[in-house]
């Protein structure tokens, strides 16, 4: 059973899945600045407010994490999972994550820093305790 609460387990499955969506943006980034659009730039200019969005929420989220002694680390990966340490305020937890869940995941954070952020309020960003 986890020691870590609902609160701080959001900020850290932000700190794993951030990253990841900022690895698909500069991707997609690349991709359309090599593409044959005729007028790219918005795409561009699109693809990189949200990158900075995103890095803005990422870097509160390592400050959140700093300030309670919290850490993430990636340990392994197969076909079907990947494992990743939790160090909580001393504590060290080991958990799998199903590799097609990180990817839907991905996704729904993609869509939502796309396009949903501007008709809905914001998902879980760090609260100070």
């Amino acid at each position: 059973m986890t020691k870590i609460p609902d609160q701080d387990r959001d900020i850290i499955e932000q700190a794993i899945y951030l990253p990841m969506v900022l690895t698909v943006l500069n991707r997609d980034l690349t991709i359309i600045d090599k593409s044959p659009f005729k007028l790219k730039k918005p795409y561009l200019e699109w693809i990189d407010e949200t990158m900075r969005h995103i890095q803005k929420e990422l870097a509160e989220v390592k400050r959140y994490m700093r300030k309670h002694q919290i850490k993430v680390e990636r340990l392994q990966s197969d076909d079907t999972f990947t494992m990743y340490m939790f160090l909580y305020k001393g504590y060290e937890e080991h958990h799998n994550y199903f590799n097609p869940r990180l990817r839907n995941r991905t996704e729904e954070l993609l869509r939502y820093y796309l396009f949903q952020r501007f008709l809905t309020p914001p998902i879980n960003t760090p609260k100070e305790a």
